[in-house]
């Protein structure tokens, strides 16, 4: 079996591709520095604040066209992208948190598709189950009751993410991890405590995540010369 289609990193040849590389890349960079220069308030809800939030990731979406061969691997990508960016979008309403919840599980399933289940690496199910039964047991007794079962699968899914993505390794390992801390660095502060900087760090680390998991799909592959 095609080890890019199990979603194994190969060599990292797109090193030598780094001038091609930068160009697909630089719109994601530039939206990001539009957004936290921007900084539009959490308060002030519109369309415009969820472009500009969703925009980075879109652009991540985009750049992945870049990708010769290993069209079943990066379109579960690209397919994840899209629906983090629904995601993005309905969180800047509060009424539709829970749309957006949906649509980070689906971003999540379709990772967890991508990464596949080899290597296995069964030894590090058991800390990720211990250290997310733990966190999210208590963070579960601060949710109201209408958002327990939503928050309980999306927490199973993305503990599931980040066992499947630790086993991969490489970009993908840091970049499940980041995906990781930034949700739960935004669960703790939206539902049981303020914390300082929240917003700066769950976004810093929100679109680093991304960005990491989607650079592994320019491993070992060249890259479109149009």
């Amino acid at each position: 079996m095609d080890v890019w289609e199990e979603g194994l990193p190969g060599k990292p040849c797109f090193l030598v591709q780094q001038p091609r590389l930068c160009w697909w890349l630089s719109p994601f960079f530039l939206t990001c520095a539009v957004y936290f220069l921007l900084w539009i308030p959490e308060d002030q809800v519109s369309w415009v604040s969820a472009l500009v939030k969703c925009l980075p990731v879109l652009c991540l979406a985009v750049s992945l066209q870049a990708v010769r061969g290993g069209r079943g691997y990066h379109t579960r990508l690209q397919g994840a992208l899209l629906s983090s960016a629904v995601g993005d979008a309905c969180l800047i309403w509060p009424e539709a948190f829970l749309y957006g919840v949906a649509a980070f599980t689906m971003a999540h399933l379709l990772y967890l598709w991508a990464f596949g289940l080899t290597p296995l690496r069964p030894g590090l199910l058991l800390p990720v189950a211990l250290v997310s039964v733990l966190y999210y047991g208590l963070l579960l007794l601060h949710l109201p009751a209408s958002m327990v079962p939503a928050l309980a699968a999306y927490s199973l899914v993305l503990a599931s993410m980040l066992w499947r993505g630790l086993a991969r390794g490489g970009t993908v390992c840091w970049g499940a991890l980041l995906f990781t801390l930034s949700d739960s660095v935004l669960a703790w502060d939206t539902f049981v405590q303020p914390l300082p900087h929240a917003r700066q760090v769950v976004m810093t680390t929100y679109y680093a995540a991304q960005l990491l998991i989607t650079l592994s799909a320019f491993q070992s592959r060249r890259l479109k010369t149009t």
